[in-house]
């Protein structure tokens, strides 16, 4: 019965698109990880280490196809947002509402590299992809802003509440806080692989090796399908 509903899970979230590229993404990634530990410094990887980076390279292309689609979806949650709602922290609302923007400049930017680099437009695809890449750094550490930022609102609260607050609300709070931490750490493995696609000569940029980028991107990875399980699992009580 057990592996009947996991098997069921699983087929539940490839069924949708966001839990599709979320495993999409966790396999590019693995597949990056395995091929660059394999290869080691060889350069270019050969054999088994460089079939995985193969496919590794071939399913980030293919995420980046899909997310062609995903400027309308974008639309609708920044005004679906707007401004935040007004019981919410106003540094938070500001976070979120800069985080919304720069997702929603990126979306175009990587489509016209896209098409660039597919001769679709006349253009050099370099510099959108480098737009896009900052656009996305961006993103991660306004993110992360935020992030601390309510970290700091819960930690505050549960000190103020210490002694007042029910146990299922410090329990709530408390979840909140492991879901900010992961969040966290999440979006600094994302940016410090966004730096490392940015042109050389600006912090790590370029110096990654393909093992390590693949570390990172498996790692806020599996932290997403972690996170997308538990708000699953939360919903269905």
């Amino acid at each position: 019965m057990a592996a009947g509903g996991t098997l069921c899970g699983l087929v539940a979230a490839l069924e949708s698109y966001r839990g599709r590229d979320r495993a999409v993404r966790a396999l590019c990634y693995g597949c990056q990880l395995a091929g660059g530990a394999l290869g080691g410094r060889q350069s270019p990887a050969v054999g088994l280490s460089g079939s995985l980076l193969a496919v590794s390279a071939q399913l980030s292309h293919c995420r980046t196809v899909l997310r062609l689609f995903d400027d309308l979806a974008m639309l609708s949650y920044s005004r679906g947002y707007g401004l935040g709602p007004e019981d919410e922290d106003a540094v938070v609302r500001g976070l979120s509402v800069l985080c919304n923007v720069a997702d929603q400049l990126y979306y175009p930017c990587e489509h016209v590299a896209w098409a660039a680099d597919a001769g679709i437009v006349p253009a050099s695809s370099s510099k959108w992809w480098e737009a896009s890449t900052r656009l996305w750094g961006l993103s991660l550490l306004l993110g992360i802003l935020r992030s601390l930022r309510i970290l700091f609102q819960l930690r505050k609260k549960l000190r103020q509440q210490k002694c007042t607050s029910s146990p299922q609300d410090r329990k709530k709070m408390k979840a909140q806080v492991k879901s900010e931490v992961l969040s966290i750490v999440s979006n600094m493995a994302d940016l410090a692989n966004a730096i490392h696609w940015l042109p050389p000569g600006f912090l790590w940029a370029g110096q990654f090796p393909p093992w390590l980028v693949g570390l990172l991107g498996t790692i806020s990875s599996l932290i997403g399908i972690y996170q997308a399980s538990r708000e699953s699992n939360s919903g269905a009580v």
